[in-house]
């Protein structure tokens, strides 16, 4: 009789790949700051090896800059970085847009209803909104169903953190992004394909020129 297979726990280095990005979308560990290993190993009561691990998992998603003898330093976002993501955030997500207004089922589209709804509700929660809103964006980047789209936006998504002038953070720029979302999502329900693309680029469009006020 074969023995079930049974799954390894995940990599210490992941579970500290993890802690470290949290400590970096916090700005604990500010951008352009050098990364104490010696320090965080203590801190987190490891080896250096796992946090080399962890260091190398960030570096490769863009969170973290290691430079030759100099060590590990948070990535520190230029302008031109953020008008690149930004970039290519609105043609990968107005392209997604486009698929779900063309393919999406009504069960797919109430479940987007359901969590832009949650952001009308949150509004006046600035912490909670920053959440939903990238719930409802990788939620339909799923419906899109492009795997590789998904995993390129997400890890964008992470490195956008990084910008010090986030774009909801801007005076009026919440309510803007939620006025738009409303147009969005109209064109989604109505299969406004072409409507849907445009409003979504639009939409990065905004956030860029908030975040680089």
């Amino acid at each position: 009789m074969t023995s079930p297979t049974t799954l390894a726990p995940r990599a210490l280095y992941q579970d500290v790949a993890e802690r470290l990005r949290q400590q970096i979308f916090a700005r604990v560990l500010e951008p352009g700051s050098w990364i104490d290993e010696q320090r965080l190993a203590l801190e987190f009561g490891i080896s250096r090896t796992p946090l080399r691990e962890a260091l190398k998992v960030l570096a490769v998603e863009g969170l973290v800059t290691m430079r030759l003898r100099r060590g590990a330093y948070v990535t520190e976002m230029s302008a031109d970085d953020v008008t690149q993501v930004y970039h290519l955030l609105a043609l990968l997500e107005s392209d997604a847009a486009g698929e779900v207004a063309r393919s999406a089922g009504a069960a797919e589209l109430a479940e987007l209803r359901a969590l832009h709804e949650r952001l009308e509700k949150q509004s006046r929660q600035r912490e909670a909104f920053f959440a939903s809103n990238e719930q409802f964006h990788m939620r339909l980047l799923a419906i899109a169903g492009n795997r590789w789209r998904t995993q390129i936006v997400a890890d964008l998504r992470k490195v956008m953190k990084l910008n010090r002038h986030h774009s909801l953070a801007k005076r009026g720029r919440l309510a803007d992004s939620l006025a738009e979302h409303r147009q969005i999502m109209q064109a989604l329900e109505r299969h406004d394909a072409k409507a849907a693309t445009a409003l979504m680029r639009g939409h990065f469009e905004n956030g860029l020129e908030a975040a680089s006020g």
